[in-house]
């Protein structure tokens, strides 16, 4: 690698090459992964550029190009999957500073703007203009556009729009390619498509166009059931129901008295529904939680987000508040066959009280399912596979939270999309090397 020269052509950009900078943005939160953690934490850049705009990433990527040097592409550093860190060394690109709203159509809702936009951010400059983004992770007001769409895969939406990488949440992309030359292409969806949570491996993203969704003035309800079943099928109602909502999440009461409480009140005992609903889905919501033998026990609008939010004690902020008291704890994450009662009570038999259960209400393919983020001890490696395949035999789909490649971590097989992708844009596979399985084996699986 000609790092040298390569540090003597980029001298005029913001350049980091030390200190405890270096360390921190080489990394990101894989500390949630007991397995992740030893094969990451000794990896860092040789140097970090901080770029501010498509012309400095195409210095960056003709410089890599032509030196040999590894390029890995980094958003805020939200995800917990090590996907921003650089397994090979060289150049981590640091987006974040590129924060410009490209284009707005208050018409029809599209949106773009550049990688390193803040996902709160953007709402806030959405909101009064009645519109509001589709979908976000619960890292909503940290996590950047650039990030979620390299990393991320659902989050609060996804009740109502499905998954990231469903046909219509990302509309188009501008990449930058990783070539002695690189070119600056404009793509549209379905060309996109390939670059979709691929863990920025196969190009650059300098804007990202997605559709925004009509603004709503979500509340926030907990409702809490006497027991798991009772939640469950409560939930299943309500997202079947011609009801608005948002974000529906199940924690069963093991990890609901592990919670930060919303309120001044500490939770009730129980198992909760944890709900972002319209207004005028409430009284319904109300009258059906009643029949099921629940409790409203919260509600309050999202908006303006103020303390802590409802939608931080979901998704994999359930994990992160978990592991503040409780450190040994990791997950696993699984999309769960219907119905789910017999997928439960199978785990929950073999291992009586490892598993906790919590759940997230998705659209998968048009169909309502739950995923579950699965809190468990750590046990060690030969215990996670047990539980990976257990997991399996019941009827999961796992998505595994302890995996470095893309295949592993979400899509389960080789996206012949994906690597043809990198063999147009990233020729040499220089671009965050080591994460698409399916650039390293050749192969591409059906």
């Amino acid at each position: 690698m000609g790092l040298a020269e390569l540090k003597t052509e980029l001298s005029q950009l913001d350049l980091v090459d030390q200190g405890p900078l270096l360390q921190q943005l080489s990394h990101d939160q894989f500390g949630f992964s007991p397995s992740l953690v030893p094969r990451l934490q000794p990896c860092c850049a040789d140097l970090v550029v901080r770029a501010t705009s498509t012309e400095e990433v195409v210095q960056v990527a003709g410089a890599c190009a032509r030196h040999g040097v590894p390029l890995t592409p980094r958003g805020a550093g939200t995800g917990n999957y090590g996907q921003a860190v650089p397994l090979e060394g060289g150049v981590v690109l640091d987006t974040s500073a590129m924060q410009q709203v490209r284009q707005f159509d208050p018409l029809s809702g599209v949106l773009t703007a550049e990688p390193g936009c803040r996902l709160l951010e953007l709402d806030r400059y959405l909101q009064p203009q009645g519109w509001a983004l589709r979908l976000a992770p619960s890292t909503w007001r940290t996590a950047s556009l650039g990030g979620f769409i390299a990393g991320g895969s659902s989050g609060v939406g996804s009740v109502r729009w499905g998954l990231l990488r469903d046909p219509g949440n990302l509309l188009g992309l501008e990449v930058v390619t990783i070539e002695p030359e690189p070119r600056v292409l404009q793509l549209d969806a379905a060309v996109a498509r390939g670059l979709n949570h691929a863990y920025g491996s196969n190009g650059i993203f300098t804007a990202i166009t997605v559709p925004a969704a009509p603004w709503q003035d979500w509340q926030e309800v907990a409702l809490v059931a006497e027991s798991a079943a009772a939640a469950l099928a409560l939930g299943e109602q309500l997202t079947t129901a011609a009801l608005e909502i948002d974000g529906l999440c199940f924690l069963e009461r093991r990890l609901l008295e592990r919670m930060p409480a919303l309120g001044s009140s500490a939770w009730p005992r129980g198992d909760a529904l944890l709900l972002l609903a319209a207004p005028a889905a409430l009284p319904l919501i109300e009258s059906m939680a009643s029949a099921a033998g629940a409790e409203l026990c919260w509600q309050r609008p999202q908006w303006p987000p103020r303390g802590l939010l409802l939608r931080e004690l979901c998704w994999n902020h359930t994990t992160l508040q978990l592991r503040a008291n409780a450190p040994e704890f990791t997950y696993q994450l699984v999309l769960l066959p219907d119905p789910v009662g017999p997928f439960m009570e199978a785990i929950a038999e073999r291992w009586p009280g490892w598993v906790h259960w919590h759940l997230e209400r998705v659209r998968q393919g048009g169909r309502l399912r739950w995923v579950g983020l699965l809190p468990f001890v750590w046990r060690g490696e030969a215990a996670l596979a047990e539980l990976n395949g257990a997991l399996k035999a019941a009827g999961g789909l796992v998505f595994n939270a302890h995996a470095i490649s893309v295949e592993d971590g979400g899509l389960g097989v080789v996206d012949a999309d994906q690597v043809a992708a990198k063999r147009a844009y990233d020729p040499a596979g220089l671009c965050n090397p080591g994460k698409l399985r399916g650039w390293r084996s050749g192969a591409v699986e059906a």
